[in-house]
């Protein structure tokens, strides 16, 4: 069990291994690792082989957010799918829970791992604000970007204060003392439940994680970084426009086309994506058309003529 008090210690222990700690998958061979950066650890759940993509999940996820999606996409690239730092088998950090330093975090693992060329993203909700960071600053890294569900500071995201109670909750400086562990579940089941599929989502995996003060330690610290965040991404918003394809792709039932409008303020070549029969949580509530949109569009050879469902995943 993490604690805040601890934050770095046990990390600094830890420099690379892989052992089988972690939920098991639907199918596909993981293997779960650490690496040390920036004097912690970052978990990491590892798949298949070929070209790498790097999977970002969201606040009330953890890696396992993609954990029916991994199979599919593992059969050709090596996946590489990260626990955020400070949520779930990742350390909990001092600080640096800003959008750019996460990416260069993650970065950092990634290229630890042993990826140091070329990588291609694909992000959830926070993870997706992570991600853009990453592609923008390392361009000649990332070759594409797929984001799911994610509103970028700065660019959109501050429209839906207003329609959230949990925006100005996770901001403040007493949530970690009125948020209580017993009341993880009910919180939780809060957000869950208002998807189109709550039946999809493994919540005892998130209850579990999120039942640990560091875990909403972090996860509030990377709400308390978003007028940060929004300022940096408007400085660099010009200056460094995202030149590789975006796929931006919004659940039906949940901000649709809006993630696709968000990412034209950064990006010059954004694919605008609705996925049916979805709410928030794309990639549990329809893994079957995340991870086939997924493929299209990360795909490394000539690929026939997708459905018509899927066309806008055609790189």
């Amino acid at each position: 069990m993490k604690r805040l008090t601890l934050f770095a210690v046990i990390a600094a222990l830890v420099t690379l291994f892989t052992s089988a700690a972690g939920p098991a998958n639907a199918g596909g061979d993981l293997r779960h690792g650490k690496v040390t950066v920036d004097g912690g650890s970052i978990h990491y759940v590892r798949a298949g082989n070929g070209p790498p993509l790097v999977l970002l999940h969201g606040w009330l996820g953890t890696w396992y957010t993609w954990n029916k999606v991994i199979p599919e996409l593992a059969r050709d690239h090596t996946v590489l799918a990260f626990d955020l730092p400070g949520i779930g088998e990742s350390s909990v950090y001092a600080g640096g829970y800003d959008k750019v330093t996460t990416a260069h975090r993650i970065r950092e693992a990634v290229r630890k791992i042993g990826f140091r060329g070329q990588v291609e993203l694909l992000a959830h909700d926070v993870g997706g604000q992570v991600a853009y960071p990453y592609a923008r600053d390392f361009p000649g890294e990332v070759t594409r970007l797929a984001v799911i569900e994610a509103l970028l500071p700065g660019f959109g995201q501050e429209d839906f204060y207003p329609f959230s109670w949990h925006f100005q909750f996770n901001m403040s400086p007493i949530a970690e003392a009125v948020w209580d562990t017993g009341d993880t579940k009910p919180i939780l089941d809060h957000f869950f439940d208002g998807a189109r599929h709550p039946e999809n989502i493994a919540r005892e995996v998130f209850y579990k994680a999120y039942s640990d003060p560091g875990d909403r330690h972090a996860g509030f610290e990377y709400y308390r970084s978003l007028a940060a965040d929004a300022a940096d991404n408007q400085a660099n918003a010009e200056a460094k426009r995202l030149q590789m394809p975006v796929l931006a792709i919004g659940g039906q039932q949940a901000l649709g086309g809006i993630i696709a409008g968000s990412f034209r303020r950064v990006a010059d070549d954004v694919r605008e994506v609705i996925a049916p029969e979805s709410g928030h949580f794309t990639p549990e509530e329809n893994p079957q058309f995340t991870a086939a949109c997924a493929k299209l569009f990360f795909a490394n050879t000539p690929q026939p003529t997708p459905p018509a469902d899927l066309t806008g995943c055609a790189p």
